[in-house]
C-alpha cells in the first residue's frame, strides 16, 4: 500500500484547489483502489484560501458577510473564523481579498481606474467586530491597483484631495490623494495580523504593482507610468517603504497593511506551516501537488514550488499536475510532470472539463510513480 498526499494549489479561472485535490485523488483510486489517500488542498494566499483553511484546521468556521465588492456593488463573501489557541485565546480571523475584492468577481469587465479594496476592509472589520485575537490576510488575487486606500477607508481612514475631499474609490482616488488622516482607524488585535502575499514585489518601478500587474487588470501602456508615481506619492502618505518586499501585492495593499503595523510573509511557506503541510508530507509515500499554469514564475513563492521543496527534503518522490507546463519551466525536481492541455489536447478542452482531466492526470500519476 502507498500512502498518497495531494496537495495541489487552485487551478485560477477553472477549479479550485479542493475540487482539484478531490478529481487527483478519484483518478488515482481508479489506478490503484488499496492506496491510503489524504487531500491537503493547498493555497499562496490567493484565492482558495479560505477553503485551505476550512479544510486543514478542525474546527475552523465559515463567517458570512455581505461587502461592497470591486465593482461597487454587494457581494456575499465570508471569512473563516479558526479555534482559540494559546497564542489567540479568542480565535484568529482569516479573510481573503479574493473572494471580497478580488479580480474574478468582475467577471472580465475590468475597472482598472475605480476597483477598490473596500470590501477587503470591511470583512476584517466584520473579524474584529468578532473579538479574535489574530488576523491572517490572504492578499492574492485583487482587481486593483488603489494602495489598499479602499481597506484603509474602510477601517476608519480618511482620505482627502488638496480641497479637504473625500477621494473617490479606486485608483482614481488614488491619483488626486493628498493626506490620509489615520486617527480613526482601528487597531491591530492583540495578536496582531499575518499578511499572506502571493508575489514579493515593490510598491513602485519596473517591478511593481503598477508596471507589472497593472496590464492585467486593464491598466495601458499610457497608465502605467501615472499609476506608479501615485503610488510613489502613496508611500510617502503612508510613511512606508516602497522598495518593502510584498508591498506592492494586490495593487499596493501590502504597503497599506504594512502602515498598519501587520507583518508581510510570502503566503505558500505560511499557510503550509498553518495547515501542518511539513507532516502530512513526512507521513506520505508519494505527493501530487499542482496548479493552473507551471512557468519560470513558479519557483518564486508559488504553492506548488513549497510543497516540492518540502517532499525533497523528506525524500519523497512528488509529482506535478498543471494546465500548462510551459517550455521553459524547470521540472527537473519532480518525479513525473502532466500537463492537462497534452491529455486534453488542446487548452480549451482542457478548461472546458477540468475535474476529468484532473482525474486522468491523477490515473496517469498513478502509474508512474505509485
Amino acid at each position: 500500500m502507498t500512502r498518497v498526499l495531494f496537495a495541489p494549489d487552485g487551478f485560477k479561472g477553472s477549479i479550485s484547489a479542493v475540487a482539484a485535490a478531490e478529481a487527483l485523488a478519484a483518478g488515482w483510486r481508479a489506478a490503484r483502489p488499496g492506496d491510503a489517500i489524504v487531500e491537503l488542498p493547498m493555497a499562496d494566499g490567493g484565492e482558495g484560501t479560505l477553503d485551505a483553511f476550512l479544510v486543514a484546521v478542525p474546527g475552523a468556521r465559515r463567517m458570512p458577510v455581505t461587502v461592497t465588492g470591486p465593482h461597487g456593488r454587494a457581494v456575499a463573501a465570508s471569512w473563516v473564523l479558526l479555534p482559540p489557541t494559546d497564542d489567540a485565546p479568542q480565535g484568529t480571523g482569516v479573510v481573503e481579498l479574493a473572494s471580497t475584492s478580488g479580480i474574478e468577481l468582475l467577471d472580465g469587465a475590468l475597472r482598472p481606474l475605480d476597483a477598490d479594496t473596500r470590501g477587503f476592509g470591511q470583512a476584517i472589520a466584520a473579524a474584529l467586530d468578532h473579538g479574535v485575537s489574530r488576523l491572517v490576510l490572504a492578499i492574492g488575487s485583487s482587481a486593483s491597483t488603489d494602495a489598499g486606500f479602499g481597506m484603509l477607508a474602510s477601517l476608519g481612514a480618511r482620505i482627502t484631495d488638496a480641497d479637504d475631499l473625500d477621494v473617490v474609490p479606486g485608483l482614481r482616488g488614488v491619483r488626486t490623494a493628498a493626506r490620509i488622516d489615520r486617527g480613526g482607524v482601528r487597531s491591530l488585535p492583540a495578536g496582531g495580523a499575518l499578511v499572506l502575499t502571493d508575489v514579493r514585489s515593490p510598491l513602485t518601478g519596473p517591478t511593481g504593482a503598477a508596471a507589472v500587474f497593472g496590464p492585467q487588470k486593464g491598466l495601458g501602456p499610457a497608465d502605467v507610468a501615472d499609476a506608479d508615481a501615485a503610488l510613489a506619492r502613496a508611500a510617502a502618505m503612508l510613511d512606508t517603504d516602497a522598495a518593502h518586499p510584498g508591498a506592492g501585492a494586490a495593487g499596493g495593499t501590502g504597503a497599506a497593511l504594512r502602515a498598519w503595523g501587520a507583518e508581510l510573509v510570502p503566503g505558500a511557506e505560511r499557510i503550509a506551516d498553518l495547515v501542518g503541510l511539513g507532516a502530512a508530507v513526512a507521513a506520505a509515500d508519494v505527493v501530487v501537488t499542482g496548479e493552473g499554469s507551471f512557468d519560470a514564475s513558479s519557483g518564486a513563492g508559488k504553492a506548488p514550488a513549497r510543497v516540492a521543496a518540502l517532499a525533497q527534503v523528506e525524500g519523497r518522490c512528488v509529482g506535478l499536475v498543471a494546465g500548462r507546463i510551459a517550455p521553459e519551466a524547470d521540472t527537473s525536481g519532480f518525479g513525473a510532470a502532466v500537463a492537462l492541455v497534452a491529455l486534453a489536447g488542446s487548452a480549451e478542452a482542457a478548461l472546458a472539463d477540468p475535474a476529468r482531466w484532473l482525474a486522468a492526470a491523477g490515473e496517469e500519476l498513478a502509474r508512474r510513480l505509485g
